[in-house]
Order: structure tokens, then C-alpha cells, then sequence
């Protein structure tokens, strides 16, 4: 445990030291991002190499059209994936390293704009690029200090910084997220409408003059804890099981009370293709389990917030 919690300090003031070593590079190389009518492609070697991957998949996640290419293999063929406008994100922790430098002379022949994140600045690669991010620490994680641990999660936290930098300048929403991720469940909320959930066979409804004992039978058999009051498939009301509590209190004349007694004008309706979100908002907001939905305000089915799946 010792151990552990001397590693998170060291590399918690990793990152904490970042912020002092930023330069206008980082805004130049924002908003050369932000312009840039190409592909912003993140390449790197081994430990920083990974963390190149992580880090050109969150470009990608959150509206920079970025993918990662081994330094390796751009050499000896996959080159051809680069076209002139795109801008190439280079890391090294050394800024030294022998795959990434070989891709030098190819990017200026066709006057890419090279982003380098390494952790010296007086390195080839940092001298070679357009903007330099530094990234430097005082002292890897490792006990040997010779492991990249500091080095890396110092990178992978600079090219963090650099997405939600984009993010902000192109006004990157949710909604827009949730576009690159329709299977997960912030794109469950945002994407998926009201009608994809709701349940619109056996739903419970009584008409006005429908009399107690009907209405909790059509109640029990419909297990929404609720019944509809319709007149021509047009919401006049809603009774709930609370209702049918309440009105028990009055012994004398509850066999007597029918629908139009009993109900609750004006229940809570959303429209059958509002999103999710929506649905989630009005009942969190309401404190209320159940939403009635309409189409062309006509009642077509029920949606509870256990549907919602958030």
C-alpha cells in the first residue's frame, strides 16, 4: 500500500507539473486541429505508442476525425494513408526515437503540419515539429526510474487536454457524442425515442362513467398501478392506485364512485417520438413513474421510467 500511494503522488505531480510547462503551441496547435480539412493522425513507439491509440480514439469519439498509424509500418508502405491536409500528431517520449523520426522528411515533403509531444525540448523531434508539447517529468513511477509510467500518463493527460480543447471550440454536445456511441447507454438516451420503449398492447383504460369495481380489475391486469381514462382514444384522465386508496377511505360510498369521480384531469403525456432524456427529465422533475404518450394527441401507449434503461 506504501508503495501505491508513493506512485500515485509521483505521478500525480506529473500531471499537475503540465500546466507550467504549456506554450502558445498548444492554442496554435488547437486551432490548426480545429481548422484542419484533413485527418488529425497520432503515430508513436512502443509504451507511446499505445497511449497513441488511446488517444487518437478519443479524437475520434469526440468529433476530430483522427486514427492511429504505427510508425512502423507507415514506413515501410502505409505512408500512403497520409494525404496534405491532414496533421500529424507525433510522441516520443526521448523525441528520439528512431521509427518516428524516419517519417520527418516524408511529412515535410508534403507540408503536413507535425505536432510533437515529447518530453525534451531540445530533441530532433521536437525541433522538427511545428508545435511542441511538453511533456517532461522529474521522475518515472518505476522504483528504476527507467519504465515509462510518469512519461506516459503525462502524454495520455496532454492528449486529453487537447480533445476537450476541440471539443470547446467546435462546440462539441452530447447529443453530438452520442452519435459515435448509438450502442452505449448515453446513446440509448439521446437517439432512442419514446415510441422504441413504450408498451402499447393491454394498456389500461376504462371509459368515463366506468364504475369502481371494473376499474381495479382493468387496473390489476394491466400492472401499471394506473388506469386511463379515454373517451374516443382522447386522454380525459388518469387513476392511480393512490386514488383507489383514498377513495376506500370514504366506506359509505365507494362502491359508488365511477371513473369521472375518481380521476385526475390533465395527467402528464409525452409525445410518442421525444427522446428519451426527455421522458427521464418530466418524471425526475414530476416525481412520477409513468408517462402517458400520445400521437396526434391520441393515446397509443405507456412509458415508466423502469423502461428507460439510464
Amino acid at each position: 500500500m506504501k508503495l501505491a500511494k508513493e506512485i500515485f503522488k509521483i505521478e500525480s505531480l506529473a500531471i499537475s507539473n503540465l500546466s507550467n510547462l504549456l506554450t502558445s503551441d498548444f492554442n496554435d496547435a488547437v486551432q490548426n486541429i480545429s481548422k484542419c480539412s484533413g485527418k488529425l493522425i497520432v503515430s508513436g513507439m512502443g509504451k507511446s505508442g499505445i497511449i497513441g491509440r488511446k488517444i487518437a480514439a478519443t479524437f475520434a469519439s469526440t468529433g476530430t476525425p483522427s486514427f492511429f498509424l504505427h510508425p512502423g509500418e507507415a514506413y515501410h508502405g502505409d505512408l500512403g494513408m497520409i494525404q496534405e491536409n491532414d496533421i500529424i500528431l507525433l510522441l516520443s517520449n526521448s523525441g528520439e526515437t528512431d521509427e518516428v523520426l524516419k517519417l520527418i522528411p516524408y511529412l515535410k515533403t508534403q507540408n503536413n503540419i507535425i505536432i510533437s509531444i515529447t518530453g525534451r525540448t531540445s530533441s530532433t523531434l521536437a525541433k522538427n515539429s511545428n508545435y511542441h508539447l511538453n511533456v517532461s517529468v522529474d521522475k518515472e513511477g518505476c522504483p528504476l526510474n527507467l519504465a515509462p509510467m510518469s512519461s506516459t500518463t503525462a502524454t495520455l493527460v496532454m492528449g486529453d487536454a487537447l480533445a476537450v480543447s476541440l471539443m470547446k471550440v467546435k462546440e462539441f454536445k452530447d447529443k453530438d457524442f452520442a452519435r459515435f456511441h448509438p450502442g452505449g447507454s448515453l446513446g440509448r438516451r439521446l437517439l432512442t425515442k419514446v415510441e422504441n420503449v413504450m408498451i402499447s398492447t393491454n394498456l389500461p383504460t376504462c371509459a368515463l362513467d366506468t364504475n369502481i369495481k371494473d376499474i381495479i380489475k382493468i387496473m390489476s391486469s394491466g400492472k401499471f398501478g394506473l388506469t386511463v381514462v379515454l373517451n374516443e382514444s382522447k386522454i380525459e384522465g388518469i387513476i392511480t392506485d393512490g386514488d383507489i386508496r383514498r377513495a376506500m377511505e370514504d366506506e359509505n360510498n365507494f362502491f359508488t364512485f365511477n371513473a369521472i369521480s375518481l380521476m385526475t384531469k390533465k395527467p402528464k403525456t409525452i409525445n410518442h417520438n421525444a427522446k428519451l432524456t426527455e421522458a427521464q427529465v418530466i418524471m425526475t422533475n414530476m416525481k412520477i413513474n409513468s408517462l402517458l404518450v400520445i400521437k396526434n394527441e391520441l393515446f397509443i401507449g405507456i412509458v415508466q421510467i423502469y423502461d428507460l434503461g439510464l
